[in-house]
């Protein structure tokens, strides 16, 4: 059994800052991408940024230059440094990873319980 526990969520305000993670636990082979998703209320579930095993990276537009993801293979973990937080920001955030288990085949996406982030204006 993979889980998926995500831990820095909170209240900030306008141009603040917060630093989320996301550790992967269980019988884990290998992970591919990890990432991080949010959804505000009313919304889609958007993609914010992924990285790679080898550390390359992907933003969503609206987190360049403000968010940073980076991750430690070694403890299967994946972060997010938000800066200049805006109340846009505001959502749940939900990390994921694609992750080769005991007894799989291949690799499947699994996803935390999600961390809500309040920006206050």
């Amino acid at each position: 059994q993979v889980q998926l526990v995500e831990s820095g969520g909170g209240l900030v305000q306008a141009g603040g800052s917060l630093r989320l993670s996301c550790a992967a636990s269980g019988i884990i082979f290998s992970i591919h991408d990890m990432g991080w998703y949010r959804q505000a209320p009313g919304k889609q579930r958007d993609l914010v940024a992924v990285i790679a095993t080898g550390g390359s990276t992907n933003y969503a537009d609206s987190a360049k230059g403000r968010f940073t993801i980076s991750r430690d293979n070694a403890k299967n973990t994946v972060f997010l440094q938000m800066n200049n937080l805006k109340s846009e920001d505001t959502a749940v955030y939900y990390c994921y990873g694609n992750i080769l288990t005991q007894w799989a085949t291949r690799h499947h996406d699994y996803w935390g319980q999600g961390t809500q982030v309040t920006v206050s204006s």
